[in-house]
């Protein structure tokens, strides 16, 4: 680990909200003047990130709490139209590709451009890429590129490390800009993997702009449904810890080896 530690960054674009460089986690205490059940509403608030017990002004929200809101509608919109910087990927070997996705505004409106590589892509991994690999890696954007700023650089070694203990050998991992979930069924037929995780953002909300969720399918390829494959989500450093799930993406990998299945088959 303290070699992959020391050959990838360790410094990115973090999002604020999770580096908690604007709101700290006094933010979320409660501004409800004498709460009845005091201990009671302790409990829920440190519960969850949801807002509740923000209270108010008269029939509107507090002045802190419209901040902090506006503050993470506007963190979520950059969010979606925001881009992977090339020298960052670099940095993780990662060469980038690209769907048929077209530009942001077509890739919101049109999912199925998202899932289908354009041609020159399927030619630059067919010609890097080792063919039918035990296990493929591929980073994508989707629609949260501070996912991958954020996490990356956490669950990727975390990834490589736990692949050498489960004694997996990996294929050329590489980045897909404008990716969509079934993107991976392409990529699984042109390289035909045995199996292949794909880290990619999530959709952001209100209370993390920087989540991403890793997919992982048994011999993806076209026509695969969703419950064919597996998923850990919510991965972000105030949700499913990255070290702590690119450790666990390993452990899922080598049981799809060992079952020959993914999705609602596997036996975890």
């Amino acid at each position: 680990m303290e070699q992959l530690q020391a050959k990838f960054p360790t410094e990115n674009r973090a999002d604020p909200i999770d580096k908690g460089l604007i709101f700290t986690e006094k933010d979320w205490e409660t501004s409800i003047p004498k709460p009845a059940f005091q201990e009671g509403v302790a409990d829920l608030i440190t519960s969850t990130p949801a807002r509740i017990g923000v209270w108010r002004t008269g029939t509107r929200p507090l002045t802190k709490t419209m901040l902090k809101l506006q503050f993470d509608h506007a963190a979520a919109i950059d969010a979606v139209g925001g881009e992977v910087l090339e020298n960052y990927l670099e940095e993780f070997a990662l060469f980038t590709v690209e769907t048929c996705y077209e530009n942001k505004e077509v890739y919101l409106k049109r999912p199925d451009k998202g899932r289908v590589l354009t041609d020159a892509a399927v030619q630059t991994i067919t010609e890097r890429c080792h063919n039918r690999p035990q296990v493929q890696i591929v980073v994508s954007d989707g629609l949260s590129a501070c996912a991958v700023e954020t996490n990356l650089k956490d669950v990727y070694p975390a990834l490589l490390d736990s692949l050498q203990l489960n004694n997996l050998t990996c294929g050329t991992p590489f980045f897909v800009k404008g990716g969509r979930v079934a993107c991976m069924d392409h990529i699984g037929e042109i390289l035909e993997p045995e199996v292949l995780v794909l880290l990619i953002g999530e959709r952001p909300g209100l209370v993390s702009a920087s989540s991403m969720s890793a997919y992982m399918c048994y011999r993806p390829r076209k026509g695969i449904v969703e419950s064919d494959r597996n998923v850990i989500s919510n991965i972000h450093p105030l949700g499913t810890p990255p070290v702590e799930a690119g450790a666990h993406i390993g452990t899922v990998l080598q049981k799809m080896l060992e079952q020959k299945a993914s999705g609602v088959k596997l036996e975890l």
